[in-house]
């Protein structure tokens, strides 16, 4: 991955930090990172575990942030998530997955943030 791109994911996951918390969430931790891949934010809303998949683009050329997640990707997240949870015994801890899409449009970044973007099912 280029330099540029990994940049552009820091600053992402950075903005996106801020717009959670400024909702009342509370991250627990960032680039959560295990075997077959990583969950860039793990947070609480309330009593629920939230597992957030942040996505950023410079532009809109190539479709929609939020479309960056794909079905492969949602699996993926959904078997990470899946070993987190029981790694730390979360067994009865109600769990939900967000995404949180990102534009640079302007030099100016435009957040958008999905609750319940997909379920754990698939």
């Amino acid at each position: 991955m280029s330099h540029a791109r990994l940049a552009l994911g820091k600053i992402g996951e950075d903005l996106a930090c801020r717009e959670l918390e400024r909702r009342g969430y509370a991250v627990v931790e960032r680039r959560h990172r295990q075997r077959g891949g990583e969950i860039d934010i793990i947070a609480r809303d309330g009593k629920t575990l939230v597992f957030v998949e942040v996505k950023t683009r410079g532009g809109r050329a190539f479709g929609g942030a939020a479309e960056g997640v794909t079905w492969q990707k949602r699996r993926r997240l959904v078997r990470l998530a899946t070993e987190y949870v029981v790694q730390r015994r979360y067994d009865d801890c109600p769990c939900r997955f967000d995404v949180v899409a990102i534009h640079l449009e302007g030099g100016r970044p435009v957040l958008e943030v999905f609750q319940n973007a997909f379920a754990a099912v698939g």
